[in-house]
């Protein structure tokens, strides 16, 4: 049973988890790493990587998952800078996010590349593909590839990539005593206030970014 672009990506996540943690990620992790709405997406992915052999899930554990079949890199790459010491990232880039108004999580991955840490600070998680131009006055512009620091905690003043309901979008976040806002870093666009009936997340910290050659 052949494995598609999506679940070939979760299963590269668990085995780096794994490696990395001494533990998988759980399926309420998966579905945010890869933008779905909710488990039910990344426990459809896991029945077919379990049905397929590539993995086995032991009952009774949250996080009982074993890597049976090895992670496949993927079998293009990006012209982008890449690193040539022990400070390489390998990052996987999880879709689109959107500097404008925001946009549905694209939940395929598209790639894996291999960065200097020096490019970024913190160390991010993943990247995540711009789309517009909200955001160029901070040099963010569309179709760069920016780094995303996973965590649900930000500053007032700090670049986040928040979640808008079921939407993404990379803002300046504005805290005040009485209301979120998302400031855009061009004029031509207005603020995003967050509405209390909204459900709102940061996903992340934005922590730099690359230009891919155009």
């Amino acid at each position: 049973m052949n494995l598609t672009d999506t679940q070939q990506a979760i299963l590269n996540l668990i085995a780096e988890r794994v490696e990395v943690e001494g533990m998988p990620p759980s399926q309420t992790e998966i579905a945010k790493a890869f933008g779905f709405k909710g488990v039910r997406a990344a426990q459809y992915h896991l029945d077919a990587l379990e049905a397929a052999g590539a993995i086995e899930r032991l009952p009774g554990r949250a996080r009982g998952i074993r890597v049976l079949k090895a992670p496949q890199p993927p079998q293009h790459s990006l012209d982008l800078p890449a690193a040539a010491n022990d400070d390489a990232l390998r990052l996987p880039v999880l879709g689109r996010v959107a500097a404008g108004t925001p946009i549905g999580a694209d939940p395929e991955l598209h790639d894996y590349v291999v960065l200097d840490r020096v490019f970024f600070s913190p160390s991010p998680d993943y990247l995540l593909k711009v789309k517009g131009d909200s955001m160029r006055d901070e040099g963010i512009f569309d179709g760069d590839l920016i780094g995303v620091h996973r965590t649900g905690d930000a500053r007032s003043g700090q670049i986040v990539v928040a979640r808008i309901d079921d939407e993404i979008t990379v803002k300046l976040l504005k805290i005040g005593k009485d209301r979120i806002r998302l400031l855009p870093r061009n004029p031509d666009y207005a603020p995003i206030e967050v509405l209390p009936d909204q459900e709102f997340a940061i996903e992340g910290l934005y922590c730099g970014l690359v230009r891919p050659n155009r």
